[in-house]
C-alpha cells in the first residue's frame, strides 16, 4: 500500500487538502494528516479545524511514497526546516513531492526543484518561483506533480494518486466521482 503524508498548518487551503485527503484514500492509499504545532486541531483558511492523525516531527520520521502540500494563506508556515528537512529526504529517495497553490514556493526555499523541472502553482505565486511557471491546472514531472489554484485541486489529487497506485486506479476513483477530469 502506498503512504502519503500531508502537513497541515492554521491557514491551509481547505479544498486542497480535503481533495487530496479523501481522493488518495478512496484509491487505497494510507494517507497520514500532520500537525507542524503541538495541537493536532489545526484550522483550515476558511475556519473548518480539522484534528490531524500526528505530529509532524513524529510522522516525518517515518517513509512516505509522497508528501503532498496543501497551498493557502498559512502556506509560509511550511516554510520551516522540518518541512524542508522531510522534502530534501523525499527527493533523495526518489520519492513522489507533490505541491499545489502558493505551497510550490515552499519546493523553492527547501531547494528541492531540480533547474529543469516544470512547475505551475498560483498566478499571484510565479515570481515568487526560480523558473518559468506553466499556465496549466497541473503539470507532472518526474516524481513531481505541481497544481496551479483550488479549482484545479480534484484533477491535481488524480495525478498524484495516478502515479501512485496507477492509471486505472485513478480512472477508476475518477469514474466512482462522475468526473472525466483525467
Amino acid at each position: 500500500m502506498a503512504k502519503a503524508l500531508i502537513p497541515l498548518v492554521e491557514g491551509f487551503e481547505d479544498i486542497e487538502a480535503v481533495t487530496v485527503i479523501d481522493i488518495l484514500r478512496r484509491g487505497g492509499v494510507e494517507v497520514v494528516t500532520a500537525s507542524l504545532t503541538d495541537e493536532l486541531a489545526v484550522r483550515s483558511s476558511h475556519g473548518i479545524t480539522m484534528t490531524a492523525d500526528a505530529a509532524f516531527d513524529v510522522a516525518a520520521e517515518e517513509s512516505f511514497d509522497a508528501v503532498v502540500l496543501p497551498g493557502g494563506p498559512g502556506t509560509d508556515r511550511l516554510k520551516v526546516e522540518p518541512v524542508f528537512a522531510r522534502l530534501r529526504r523525499q527527493k533523495e529517495e526518489g520519492r513522489l513531492i507533490a505541491a499545489i497553490c502558493a505551497a510550490p514556493t515552499v519546493l523553492v526555499e527547501a531547494g528541492v526543484l531540480d533547474p529543469e523541472q516544470h512547475v505551475t502553482c498560483y498566478p499571484s505565486c510565479m515570481m515568487d518561483l526560480d523558473r518559468p511557471c506553466a499556465n496549466a491546472p497541473v503539470v507532472e514531472d518526474g516524481p513531481l506533480v505541481t497544481g496551479q489554484a483550488p479549482g484545479a485541486a480534484l484533477l491535481f489529487a488524480l495525478v498524484v494518486l495516478k502515479v501512485l497506485m496507477g492509471e486505472g486506479v485513478a480512472r477508476k476513483v475518477a469514474r466512482g466521482l462522475v468526473t472525466d477530469v483525467l
